[in-house]
């Protein structure tokens, strides 16, 4: 089933009136019957953009090795404007949407680092979308905000899979 641009203005629309029927969409939208591509959905208003994984291992557990390396390249990425990114101003709202058989494992989604992380997703399996956050909560003072996405079994810690987007800060 090919999405038309009707059926994709009004996934775009479901976003705005609630995080239930956007949840809805973006399943609708990422589980339309195809195999999946592990594509994270990072949508911002009515804006939607999806990436790859940046840290993949076929399904497997990535070592911590890699996903440090991952990291270092994400954080360089992110400085080349290399990222797949959506603009963002303080007064839109911004969700996370995940592949099924990994949000059944477990993910979480946020901005920042360290101490200065703003949560979108907290710890959630089975859930397929995070919800709608208020921008103003995940922007940083900084130009762009990353975003990240990681995909955590619950029970043993191992990480699955991790994605890195930009949030390109709007001043109006």
């Amino acid at each position: 089933m090919s999405l038309s641009t009707p059926v994709t203005a009004g996934l775009a629309a479901a976003v705005v009136v609630g995080a239930g029927l956007a949840g809805f969409g973006i399943y609708t939208a990422v589980d339309n019957g195809k195999p999946a591509k592990n594509e994270a959905t990072l949508v911002v208003g009515t804006s939607t953009v999806r990436a790859e994984p940046a840290c993949f291992n076929g399904g497997k557990a990535i070592s911590d090795a890699d996903l440090t390396k991952c990291a270092q390249q994400a954080a360089k990425d992110s400085e080349a404007k290399k990222l797949t990114s959506l603009d963002v101003r303080a007064s839109d709202r911004v969700g996370v949407g995940v592949p099924k058989d990994l949000a059944d494992k477990g993910w979480y989604a946020f901005t920042g680092s360290g101490q200065n992380r703003m949560p979108i997703m907290q710890g959630a399996t089975g859930l397929t979308y995070s919800g709608s956050v208020s921008a103003t909560t995940l922007m940083t003072s900084d130009d762009r905000t990353m975003v990240t996405v990681a995909a955590v079994d619950q029970q043993t810690n191992e990480y699955y899979a991790v994605w890195f987007f930009n949030l390109n800060n709007q001043k109006s």
